[in-house]
């Protein structure tokens, strides 16, 4: 959701000669689960960690936590979790072979695994491509 760089070259050629994407890190490592809400860096966290924060860090300052912030509403509004909602969002698309998901506890690859599930009305797409737009 807040790295789409491919969207406009590398997913039509793909589409066009069959070829899949697997999604790296499509929870952006952990912000798009909601744990940094409002900048907020909780300890113990990845973006805590002064040894592999620098891309979280970077993101966070870069003001795209106002996005993440909105988004976690929308979910909410929704009836979804932050990372159900952002991964229904990528799994929907239909050049996306897989996710790749990490997990610190098994209960976050059971919240993850739900997304499989869930399918994203055309009203709340569009909501969530106007906060990301």
């Amino acid at each position: 959701m807040l790295n789409r760089w491919i969207e406009p070259e590398v997913i039509p050629v793909c589409e066009k000669h069959g070829i899949g994407q697997i999604v790296f890190s499509p929870l952006a490592q952990g912000l798009l689960t909601g744990k940094y809400r409002g900048g907020r860096v909780p300890e113990g966290s990845r973006a805590a960690n002064p040894e592999i924060n620098l891309w979280l860090k970077e993101l966070i300052a870069s003001g795209v936590i106002q996005k993440v912030d909105a988004l976690q509403d929308l979910a909410e509004e929704a009836g979804l979790t932050l990372a159900e909602m952002s991964l229904a969002w990528i799994l929907r698309q239909p050049n996306v072979a897989s996710a790749l998901v990490g997990a610190s506890r098994p209960e976050q690859i059971e919240a993850n695994v739900k997304a499989v599930e869930v399918e994203l009305s055309s009203e709340l797409l569009d909501k969530i491509e106007a906060i990301l737009s």
